[in-house]
């Protein structure tokens, strides 16, 4: 299994759930499953899988963030966005 460690995370790009991750639901947020490299990601709240799910929608991830995360809590979206990135969850458009 590799991790796409050199991936840079532009918050400014258009960014999407990978076609081959999985969410499910559950009472902490959800877990992300990744099909191809078998990775299982857990999503530790509810807002970051809103945000997860529906990063797509916008023509970034600031458009995003923006419009689903309060403006204090901008920092921690963003860390957790680079994670997901690297770790083949997120994909770019």
């Amino acid at each position: 299994m590799t991790l796409l460690t050199d991936v840079i995370f532009d918050p400014t790009a258009p960014w999407q759930l990978n076609e081959q991750v999985s969410l499910r639901d559950e009472s902490f947020g959800a877990l992300a499953y990744h099909h191809d490299t078998r990775r299982l990601v857990f999503l530790k709240s509810r807002e970051l899988v809103d945000v997860v799910r529906r990063v797509g929608d916008f023509e970034s991830a600031d458009d995003a963030i923006d419009a689903l995360v309060p403006a204090d809590q901008r920092g921690r979206y963003l860390t957790a966005l680079t994670s997901l990135v690297r770790s083949e969850i997120l994909c770019g458009r």
